[in-house]
């Protein structure tokens, strides 16, 4: 058991409780915005009943009621919606730690972008989380803010303007990941510094006998409203490290930006049937010309290889320097460059699948930890139909490796 191994497992773990908390996260943030469209008139005449619904599932009914601030008397099991945030967020920034902070010098940082040092490189990312929130808040917080409509297109300019400055600085891949890092953590400030706080008043009043006063709720509901419409765009954001067509494009500053436009579109359908307004399927066809937009802007130029200068990189040269670096490399040309290749020849691809090219030495050496773990730990790699790789070959791939670390 060595370091890649821990360390890859660990990364699993780390991305599975970000899964499903995001899972837990996004379900009863939809549900509670589909709940809240929904209401109909209640026939309860107690006092600031709002709306009520009911509901069937699992083989039972449900009867919801909404109160427009709180009712009279507060119930002694209140359940609150806060975790799900919290713990999406946490794991995500530990997703970030582990993949683009101890590994920067690989994700993080392209020379060929911008030439920094590691440590700035994290400290800008930090700064921008912040920076994010910050700015976000402080509009809200402005009488332009009580504008909503108006505060929306703000927020859609800010965060294109990010989209392009994060492209300036970062690698490709690490420029859409950290764009949806910026965007989910105005999220879950959302629930943080104002949802949250608000209805602890709410509570703190009716457990003292006051009226809680309604603006608190209005202002919860602004930036509920806001996280339902930004949700979509950041998963996008979060599953592109996967498609190099998405983050080594020229354009994909511009895809992420329509991204967030197409969150828009899916999401006004959805909450405009919820609230039982019509059925504005228009809002499918501006989405899928904007996805046909996306496409097309991937296609204007073939995804770059994630690096051009890698044996540059002091963390790449050891691999190239390391024993046993020319049979493995050798390996992977014979069995890895017929798709893995600027060009590829093998029939049916037409980009290096995952954009890892590995026909130069530096290349190879830049994917070291994945050749190891996929061709050397795992046969996951070349697939049994294009190329059949052999045991004495994958120790050969594992000793390389490991001669590298000092595994």
């Amino acid at each position: 058991m060595d370091y890649a191994i821990l360390e890859s497992w660990l990364e699993f773990a780390v991305r599975w409780v970000h899964v499903i908390t995001g899972i837990a996260w996004i379900g009863s943030s939809f549900y509670f915005i589909a709940l809240d469209l929904g209401l109909r008139k209640s026939n309860d005449r107690r006092k600031d009943v709002h709306g009520e619904e009911w509901q069937v599932h699992g083989g039972g009914f449900y009867h919801v009621q909404k109160y427009l601030v709180a009712p009279d008397r507060l119930p002694e099991h209140l359940i609150w919606f806060k975790w799900e945030s919290y713990s999406t967020w946490l794991s995500g920034f530990t997703m970030l730690i582990l993949v683009y902070y101890m590994g920067a010098e690989l994700y993080l940082v392209d020379p060929n972008v911008m030439d920094i040092p590691i440590w700035q490189a994290i400290l800008i990312s930090l700064a921008s989380l912040a920076f994010g929130w910050i700015i976000y808040d402080l509009i809200c917080k402005s009488k332009f803010g009580d504008n909503n409509t108006r505060l929306m297109v703000l927020l859609y300019i800010i965060l294109v303007a990010m989209a392009w400055g994060y492209t300036q600085v970062f690698t490709g891949r690490a420029a859409l990941l950290h764009l949806g890092a910026f965007t989910a953590s105005i999220m879950t400030g959302n629930v943080f510094f104002i949802i949250m706080p608000n209805q602890r008043v709410v509570v703190a009043d009716l457990r003292a006998g006051r009226t809680p006063d309604p603006k608190y709720g209005k202002i919860a509901k602004q930036r509920s409203t806001h996280n339902n419409y930004l949700t979509l765009p950041v998963i996008f954001l979060m599953l592109s490290n996967h498609y190099p067509l998405a983050f080594a494009s020229q354009y994909n500053w511009l895809i992420a930006s329509l991204v967030f436009l197409m969150g828009v579109t899916i999401r006004h359908y959805f909450n405009t049937r919820h609230a039982n307004k019509g059925n504005p399927v228009w809002t499918w066809g501006a989405t899928v010309v904007l996805f046909l937009v996306i496409i097309w802007l991937s296609s204007l130029t073939a995804p770059t290889a994630e690096t051009d200068n890698a044996a540059m990189n002091p963390a790449i040269q050891k691999f190239v320097q390391a024993e046993g670096f020319q049979d493995a490399y050798d390996i992977v040309s014979g069995n890895c460059t017929m798709c893995h290749a600027d060009q590829p020849s093998y029939d049916g691809i037409a980009f290096a699948p995952k954009g890892v090219h590995l026909e130069t030495e530096a290349q190879v050496a830049f994917a070291a930890k994945r050749i190891y773990l996929q061709a050397g730990v795992t046969h996951a790699m070349p697939p049994p139909s294009a190329s059949y790789l052999e045991p004495e070959d994958r120790a050969v791939l594992v000793a390389w490796y490991r001669n590298a670390t000092g595994g």
